[in-house]
């Protein structure tokens, strides 16, 4: 049973919310190379608007089908990861982030000067991108059950291949390819990877 509401009693420090794929929006990315499938973001509450300077954190996925230059994103954080297909390099002068294998995590800043190189045809990624110094970030892939902490924060559980399940605070969730289980958190919480594969990235606003 997929649970899709705030929690009371012994789970009250937990809220969830399911994000279906149906209804993630779409948007250029920065330099106009391509386009996201925006799944969730956060942007700044005193801002008029909501672009790329009021951005807090954004989670999208992409599909990479050519190689080319990232766009330039000056004071924000970046992880990435391979979802689909193989064989993604990012090359910057002086170095590389190798993404050869997919669910493999690379870390760099949104001001690094990067080509990329496709070594096995197109690729999708999902990307978790904040705001330096405000912001706080984590991604990896959950693909071995298992029990893990979740310190207080936004976690976001998207089934990247497949159908998952996951045991948060002693709740049972399901997610559907390509939906996402949004959790809120003000304290401290044990998740567990039950079945299939999820990306989990996680959000601390600092502050």
């Amino acid at each position: 049973m997929l649970l899709d509401m705030p929690f009371s009693g012994s789970l009250q420090n937990m809220k969830t919310t399911l994000l279906k794929s149906e209804d993630y929006t779409r948007s250029p990315w920065k330099n106009g190379g391509g386009i996201f499938t925006d799944i969730a973001d956060a942007h700044r509450a005193d801002s008029p608007v909501k672009d790329w300077d009021s951005l807090l954190w954004r989670f999208a996925a992409t599909p990479i089908v050519a190689p080319g230059a990232f766009s330039y994103m000056q004071g924000i954080d970046r992880l990435q990861m391979v979802v689909g297909g193989r064989g993604l390099v990012l090359k910057s002068p002086g170095l590389e982030f190798d993404e050869r294998e997919p669910f493999t995590t690379v870390r760099f800043t949104g001001e690094l000067d990067i080509v990329t190189e496709l070594e096995a045809g197109p690729v999708e990624v999902v990307n978790l991108m904040a705001r330096r110094g405000a912001v706080e970030i984590d991604l990896l892939a959950l693909r071995e059950p298992g029990d893990r902490q979740l310190s207080a924060g936004t976690h976001l559980l998207y089934a990247a291949r497949g159908d998952c399940s996951i045991r948060l605070g002693g709740a049972d969730f399901a997610i559907s390819h390509e939906n996402t289980l949004k959790v809120e958190l003000t304290g401290a919480s044990t998740l567990a990877l039950v079945s299939g594969l999820a990306v989990l990235g996680s959000i601390q606003i600092l502050g």
